[in-house]
């Protein structure tokens, strides 16, 4: 969680919400990106997303179902859809996202049911930390 710690940090550089993620396989990092959607104007440029892109390029092989992300906040519902459509193995997240959340806090997209994969989750990690970043970016913009 550390490693998506210093990402979700770099993506204040760029007035991005802070957000971080990593992909994990046998024990290595293979991927590790934070938001980008201010930067490329890509509506789609969640840390999730893009690391999983990633992910899928180094091991040359759409299917994560070996990987785990570990992601500073809880995913939204694209970003779950994304999981479940690489067939990832794992999540794991900081943060629940009380807005729009898609693993806990609103939906269980990745519970399996009624889509065709499930994604073992684990969450809290780290939460206060992550919590954190994300609360004092807002607060600096209000």
């Amino acid at each position: 969680m550390q490693l998506a710690l210093t990402e979700a940090l770099e993506a204040q550089e760029h007035d991005d919400v802070p957000v971080g993620a990593v992909v994990v396989h046998d024990g290595q990092v293979i991927a590790r990106r934070h938001n980008e959607r201010e930067l490329t104007g890509d509506p789609v440029a969640h840390a999730e997303v893009l690391a999983l892109r990633d992910a899928a390029a180094h091991i040359g092989n759409w299917r994560l179902d070996e990987c785990t992300l570990v992601v500073t906040l809880e995913p939204c519902a694209m970003c779950a859809g994304a999981m479940v459509n690489a067939r990832l193995g794992a999540v794991v997240f900081g943060a629940l996202d009380p807005k729009a959340g898609g693993v806990v806090s609103h939906f269980e997209l990745l519970s399996g049911s009624p889509l065709n994969h499930a994604v073992d989750v684990r969450h809290g990690t780290r939460a206060d930390e992550c919590g954190d970043v994300l609360r004092a970016f807002f607060r600096a913009r209000r």
